[in-house]
């Protein structure tokens, strides 16, 4: 539970940092929010990734849970559709964050098309993350059959 609400409140808190940011439409706001963001991503959201899977099994072992049941089942594939989302998302990122830190440099007062395209894919990327996240939370407390 402690690694779902660590991606969960990571995931969460960054759309909605970045979001605030790219109200403002301030390469500088946007470039030092954008910093941060990749910051985080590695060193909580990846981190939390990695324990997740790891800290999941241990307590289904210890929990006596036989993993043919069919919740652990959908956490697993839902867990993988959150890195396949997550994924491109850190790359998008970083893309953004560099394109924004050039609009900075070059004194530039809007960002460059190639960003808000970016942004959008970011943020769509974003949803099924996000539930997916929301359907884990509810299956590690329901437990269904």
């Amino acid at each position: 539970m402690i690694g779902a609400s660590v991606l969960f409140g990571t995931g969460l808190g960054i759309a909605y940092f970045l979001f605030r940011a790219e109200r403002k439409e301030e390469p500088a706001a946007i470039a030092a929010t954008l910093r941060g963001v990749v910051i985080a991503d590695y060193v909580f959201t990846a981190t939390a990734a990695i324990a997740q899977p790891l800290t999941g099994l241990a307590l289904v072992h210890l929990g006596g849970y036989d993993l043919g049941q069919t919740w652990l089942w959908a956490s697993l594939a839902l867990y993988v559709l959150i890195g396949v989302c997550w994924l491109p998302v850190v790359y998008l990122q970083i893309r953004m964050r560099d394109l924004a830190e050039a609009a900075v440099a070059a004194k530039e007062a809007e960002l460059p098309e190639t960003y808000r395209r970016l942004s959008r894919l970011w943020f769509w990327l974003g949803w099924p993350a996000f539930l997916s996240l929301l359907a884990i939370f509810w299956l590690m407390i329901a437990k269904p059959a």
